[in-house]
């Protein structure tokens, strides 16, 4: 497996396979064709049936006109936007090319990207890098959780020993995890609408003055709820957000840990850590399945996330490797199904609400596996495997195309 430095990239929204990804493929592909004077991007599938909701036109445009601004402030010919949403390409949903456009305004030097999901994205014409090598061995959690228990060790020890020492990676994880409080803070005092047509007000700022009323257990599901909103609202604006591991779901983890820390005064090297064994979870799924919505739909998206937190949360609590293994699994197993049908293609129905509810779903996840010894009959992996095949078997229309589900219901009034 890769770093788990690719599961949390600090970017901005509003999505990490539809902005984060098309804008990768264009600088990818300007890097290496420097006499560019133009160019032809098509976007095929769900890059295309979804792009204009979530900015993908504006991403590709601002990757090429910062690259022609380096290249010596003149305005080399611009970007042409085909849109091909009935059309997908064979290697990935979110599929794309881009060409030269030359003098006579003829293409050439077409090549073909996909953006798999969590920013991530892959080219057919050059086959990936040597700067991004695999530091795992162990494919899956259960044979993760099979080291630790054989060493004495934590998942977030088994991270520390395969790439703890490659010079940055726990800068990085600091630097993720500062990114993802300034998130949440900054989310909390804004108000007004969100972008877009739908005019969604903005809710949390109001849901934590409301949380501090009440006491207890509603005190608490408030307040998780307002911080992982603040997040999915920074998003949907634009904001600078962490993957974790998508921008659609970059709510839940910072919702449920900047929640623990506040309740519980953790040290920020512990919620660091955390983050490591959260970042675990996510990669076997990367590895094994997807966190692509346009793939899997959104139990790649929120259900990977609501695992990631519900482990990085029973962590904290104390909880064993097993406990913690137990806590992931139900935090994807009951987000099985879920489909990725985003209203006007944008990152805000029924995306935002979804993640303060998967953060407090992944709590529960946490709070439940610590009752337990940890042992339990369905393993993570097992559910990783049925989440994709559950993938496979959606339709194409509740896979971020926006024309199922919700998003066909609402569009209609």
């Amino acid at each position: 497996m890769k770093s788990i430095r690719n599961i949390y990239k600090i970017g901005k929204g509003p999505s990490s396979s539809h902005t984060m990804g098309p804008y990768k493929a264009v600088n990818s592909y300007l890097m290496n064709h420097p006499d560019t004077k133009g160019l032809q991007v098509t976007l095929y599938g769900s890059l295309a049936a979804t792009g204009k909701g979530h900015l993908t036109d504006e991403a590709i445009k601002e990757a090429y006109s910062s690259w022609a601004k380096n290249k010596g402030g003149e305005d080399k010919g611009g970007v042409e936007i085909i849109w091909k949403p009935k059309e997908s390409l064979p290697g990935h949903p979110n599929g794309m090319t881009v060409s030269s456009i030359g003098n006579d305004g003829g293409t050439y030097g077409s090549w073909t990207y996909y953006s798999i999901g969590g920013g991530d994205i892959k080219c057919e014409e050059k086959p990936e890098s040597e700067d991004n090598p695999d530091y795992y061995s162990l494919d899956t959690l259960s044979e993760i959780l099979e080291w630790c228990n054989h060493n004495g060790k934590a998942f977030w020890e088994y991270v520390d020993e395969k790439e703890g020492a490659v010079p940055g990676f726990w800068e990085h994880l600091e630097r993720v995890w500062q990114v993802m409080c300034e998130a949440v803070e900054r989310g909390i005092d804004q108000e007004g609408a969100l972008p877009g047509p739908l005019h969604i007000r903005r809710k949390a700022s109001s849901y934590f003055i409301r949380a501090e009323g009440y006491k207890d257990v509603l005190r608490t599901r408030g307040l998780i709820f307002s911080y992982a909103l603040a997040v999915s609202e920074e998003n949907a604006c634009g904001g600078t957000i962490v993957t974790a591991p998508t921008c659609g779901s970059c709510g839940v983890v910072p919702g449920v840990l900047y929640h623990l820390k506040k309740v519980y005064g953790f040290s920020d090297k512990r919620i660091i850590r955390s983050l490591a064994t959260a970042g675990i979870v996510g990669n076997v799924v990367k590895q094994n399945a997807s966190v692509s919505g346009a793939e899997v739909g959104c139990q790649g998206e929120v259900g990977v996330a609501c695992a990631m937190a519900a482990a990085a949360a029973t962590q904290l609590m104390g909880g064993s490797p097993s406990q913690i293994e137990y806590a992931a699994e139900m935090g994807l197993e009951h987000h099985l199904g879920l489909t990725c049908d985003p209203v006007c293609g944008l990152v805000q129905i029924p995306c935002i609400e979804r993640n303060a509810y998967a953060a407090a779903r992944a709590l529960d996840a946490s709070i439940y596996a610590l009752y337990t010894d940890g042992l339990h009959r369905v393993s993570f992996d097992q559910v990783v495997n049925v989440m994709k095949e559950t993938g496979k078997d959606l339709p194409s229309v509740y896979k971020e195309t926006s024309e199922g589900g919700l998003a066909k219901v609402l569009e209609q009034k």
